[in-house]
Formats: C-alpha cells, structure tokens, sequence
C-alpha cells in the first residue's frame, strides 16, 4: 500500500460518520447532527472519562456539520477531501466567491505545486539487447535427425563454446519536463555487431498546444545531422492525425521524409489508421485494431516499394492470470514469419516475455524479455537459419520448463517473503493510526450503550427490528484454513470486531440504512484490517423472525428485508 492509498484509508469521510449520502439535502445534514449531539454532548454524561472521550466525538460531529453545512467548503471538501481544506492560502480566501470559483482556486494552486515538482522529475527509459548467436547447436546435426542424439552426446563439452554473442545496442532516454506543457527529451543509441559499431544521439522537445494537440522539434547527429518535425491532431470527436517530417544529411545527398496517419475511432474498441510513407522509406499500410479488457486483436496490409505484406496479430488476456498469450503470422515478398509466445507479469512494475519466431528466411529464434519498470532487457537468441522441428521443440519448450523451475524455486518464495514483509511493515506503519481510532470506536460505543438500551427496548416491544448481532472484518472461511489463517466465519479476533451496538443506535422507525462507504467511518467502527476487503455480517429480528445478511464493505444496505430471513423450520 503506498502512501496515498494508506491516507485514504484514515482520512475523515463526513457523509459516513453522520450516516448521510453524499447528495444530502441540509435537512439530512441537520438531522444527523442533532442526532450524534444527542449521543456525544458533553453534558449528558457526569463520568469524567466518558465526559473527556464526548468532547472528542462532539468536536468530530461539529467539525463534520461546519464543513458539510457550508456550501463553500463543502464545495472544496466534495472536489478535493479533506487536503482541500488544509491547503496554504485557503484562509485568505473571499467568502463572497461561489463553490466553483473555490474550486478554481484550488486547482490552480495545485497545480502551481505540479509544475514545481516537474521541475525536480526525470523519467528515464532504456533498453539493453544482447544479440546471441546458437546457429551451431543444431547446424551441425543436418537433415538426418536419426543422428541428433549422437550428435550431442559427440558435442556436450562444446555446447557453450558453441554459443557467442554477435551484437549487442543500447538506448537511453531521459525526460525532462520544463512545465505542464513542455517536455525535453535527451536520447541516444549505441549498436556492435560483428566488431562494427554505431552510434546516434536525439534532442527534442515537445510542447502541447492543446487537449487536441501536441507538436515535438527533434534534431539528431550520428549517421548524418537529422532534423525532423512531428505533431497530432485531433480532427473530429472520432478522426486523429499525427505525422511528421524528417530530413537527413549524408555527404553525398540530403534525403527527405515524410509519414503521416490518418485513424479513425470505428466503434468502442475498434481503430482504423492508414499510413503513408514517402521519401526514406516509401510505402503504404492499413491496419485494423481491436482492443478489449480481454484480447487485442490487429490486421496490417502493406505495400511499398522494398517489401509488401499481409500480417495478423492477437493477444489473449488473462487478467485473472496476470499473463497475456500471444500468436502472430506474416506472409510477404520477402518470406513468412509465424511468432508465439506469452508475456508474465511479475510484480506491478516486473514482467517476463518469451516468444518463438519461425520463418523463411529468418529461421527460428527464441526471444526473451524482461521488463522493469521504464527498463527493458532483451535477448534474441537464434537458433538456426533454416525451420526444423528439433530447434521449434527446444525453443518451445525451454522457456517453459525455465519458467516452472524458476516459479517455483525462486520466484514464489521470494513473492512470499516480500508481501509478508510489506505486510509487517503496512501493519507496523499504521499500527498507531489504527490504535487512534480504535479507541475513538470504544469510546463511542461506551457512550452508545444508554441510547442503545433505550433504542433496543423500543423495537423489542413493538416487535420491530433488534440487531442480535453484527460483525465487521475479514471474514476468513473454512476452507481457507489451508492457507495458514485461523480465523472463520463464527470468529472474533484481530480482523473482526463486534459493532452491534452501532448499529442498533442507527436504527430509526423499525429500520436500518448505510450507503454505499466504507463502514470503517461510522461512529462506533474503526479498520480492523487495513488494505484487506472487508464485510459486515449482520444477524438481526424483525417482527421476531430470524435474519440475517453479509455485504461487502462498501456495499449500501437497507434492512429488514424479506431476502434477509432465516427459514427455521
């Protein structure tokens, strides 16, 4: 949990703790006030300890009625939270102005604070491929494949020795934002390949001019000056445009360049673009993509000069999986190519790819990928020049016997050892905060327990709704026992606590309504189990049948209900 999801988790939401929606009239408003004063004043408790733990809760409820009963801060408190409220400069502000001008001001001052921090950011990426020729691996073994096995038993000292590495390039960028809308961009490429090398280095900058468009000046120096122009535009509410203009300097001739597309939004996942390329690198392409929460599918057609082919392209997302299953096929002037393969995500910023590429005349290479954040590291092996079945079995099925072995011996333990790690250090970081409000929740309850007693005896003796218990966590179920944990759904630990009196003292004419937050926010109730999905188990009498329900934590619920009863018999 980083620190932005850890703030949300303990700031103050008003609309829960007075039990109002978030579209409440003022009258709402002023209604949960006077009934949280009643609960909480000061006055209505001669103890000195429950006298000291009211003025905290009567402070909270006064706190809650001055924001949400002022339409000015209200305004601020509905845009931004509470961080709205606290933000320098805010006291200085004309209460003459309405909500939406607050909420300018607001704005603009954020992002004034933006711009400053853009200042102090880079963004760098990169990426290292490491060229690797194992052509002799299987070079050797010919056509007669009744000869493999004594082939490599001729050859096991010699495996590695038969492996090289036969090129290897590097690229690196870095982004330097000037303001909200100018980037920097300072780049550069280093390439070796059989003991010759190269190298290029990019400057741009690109400047947005509007929601509708950008436009990027780059110039460029190693294989020749370069300098080139590029931009997009947005033509219509489904039609986009981006091309750009490049003109590169040799000692013998100047080349110019041209590439524009022209896309078009076909329907909620779907998008057409044609391309057209001229100058450097003349030609003409189509393609079609379609891209959904579960596949990504796309068909290319390209004719040019060089080279002209027909390529189709689909992803499988397995979101559940956290992997993608990848098939691609490509047949032109040139040759054919057949590509499959999978991409695993490890972590949120982690991921692993391999893939095989079949073809004439490229023959077959395994392809590997990692991926770390803005970095990605790539290892095209190949394999043969030519297609046979003992190099396509090898680069199939390598990688995944590498990826059980590593999963299981490597990659789980250590995955393990980090959540419970980051767990440790989650709890022990909010240990205090969590500490805080559970002794806001018990002082609360303590001094429900009159109005629960009053409010239980009404709905007893006109056989209207009794809570007879209400539970509040992580409910664990039996089956989940396996797993370590020790807690089901009858328990009562660290991760469920009882919020039965709450809940009675909420109850109002015979009926009960929470809307749709976290019940961690209401009078009564504290976390007991940050960052894990909770539930509220509710058991309850209505016209004395038995019923009971379990919602999600941020689930509303209205009771009695006749879903909610208990057949008995």
């Amino acid at each position: 949990m980083d620190e932005e999801e850890k703030d949300a988790c303990f700031e103050e939401d008003y609309y829960t703790f007075l039990n109002i929606p978030r579209d409440a009239k003022p009258e709402e408003i002023s209604n949960a006030y006077k009934r949280n004063s009643r609960l909480y004043h000061p006055d209505k408790h001669t103890d000195p300890a429950l006298k000291k733990d009211a003025e905290i809760l009567f402070n909270k409820t006064n706190k809650a009625y001055q924001v949400l009963s002022d339409p000015h801060k209200k305004a601020i408190y509905d845009s931004v939270g509470t961080k709205g409220l606290e933000t320098d400069g805010w006291e200085v502000m004309v209460r003459r102005k309405t909500p939406q001008e607050l909420i300018e001001e607001y704005e603009r001052l954020a992002k004034e604070e933006e711009e400053r921090k853009l200042l102090l950011r880079t963004n760098p990426k990169g990426s290292v491929t490491v060229h690797i020729n194992a052509t002799d691996l299987f070079s050797r073994y010919g056509n007669d494949y009744d000869d493999i096995y004594e082939g490599i038993e001729n050859n096991r000292n010699s495996v590695f020795t038969s492996v090289e590495v036969s090129g290897m390039s590097l690229s690196q960028s870095i982004e330097a934002p000037l303001t909200i809308k100018n980037t920097a961009v300072l780049g550069g490429d280093l390439s070796m390949k059989n003991g010759v090398g190269s190298g290029t280095i990019n400057f741009s900058v690109r400047r947005l001019v509007s929601q509708k468009g950008w436009f990027e000046v780059e110039v460029g120096a190693g294989n020749g000056p370069t300098f080139s122009l590029r931009g997009y535009r947005t033509l219509t509410k489904r039609i986009f445009f981006n091309g750009g203009a490049v003109v590169q300097f040799s000692p013998n001739e100047i080349r110019p360049g041209f590439v524009g597309t022209l896309a078009m939004q076909l329907d909620t996942h779907t998008v057409g673009n044609i391309t057209y390329r001229a100058g450097i690198q003349s030609g003409m392409n189509t393609t079609i993509v379609r891209s959904t929460p579960h596949s990504y599918t796309a068909l290319s057609i390209e004719f040019s000069l060089m080279r002209s082919f027909i390529s189709l392209s689909y992803t499988q997302k397995l979101e559940e999986r956290q992997m993608e299953l990848k098939g691609y096929v490509k047949l032109g002037t040139f040759g054919w190519l057949v590509e499959y393969g999978a991409t695993k995500k490890l972590s949120k910023h982690t991921s692993v790819s391999a893939t095989v590429q079949i073809g004439s005349p490229t023959g077959v290479t395994l392809r590997i990928r990692l991926r770390r954040a803005y970095q990605s590291y790539n290892f095209p092996i190949w394999l043969c020049d030519e297609v046979f079945p003992a190099p396509v079995f090898y680069a199939t099925v390598a990688p995944i016997v590498s990826w059980v072995l590593l999963k299981n011996f490597i990659v789980d333990p250590i995955v393990r050892e980090r959540q419970r790690r980051d767990r440790d250090k989650q709890k022990e970081s909010n240990k205090r905060l969590k500490q805080e409000k559970q002794k806001e929740a018990r002082a609360a309850v303590e001094l429900m327990k009159a109005t629960f007693s009053r409010i239980r005896a009404e709905e007893e003796a006109k056989k209207g709704l009794v809570i007879t218990k209400a539970l509040y966590g992580r409910f664990v179920y039996p089956q989940d026992r396996a797993n370590g944990s020790e807690e089901t759904v009858g328990g009562q630990r660290d991760e469920i606590i009882d919020v039965t009196i709450p809940l009675q003292c909420l109850v109002k004419d015979s009926k009960l309504v929470l809307h749709n937050a976290s019940k961690s926010q209401l009078p009564g109730f504290y976390d007991p189990c940050v960052g894990e999905d909770k539930q509220l188990l509710v058991q309850y009498l209505f016209h004395r049948q038995t019923h009971e329900c379990l919602i999600k934590d941020i689930e509303p619920i209205r009771i009695p209900k006749n879903s909610h009863r208990v057949n008995t018999t």
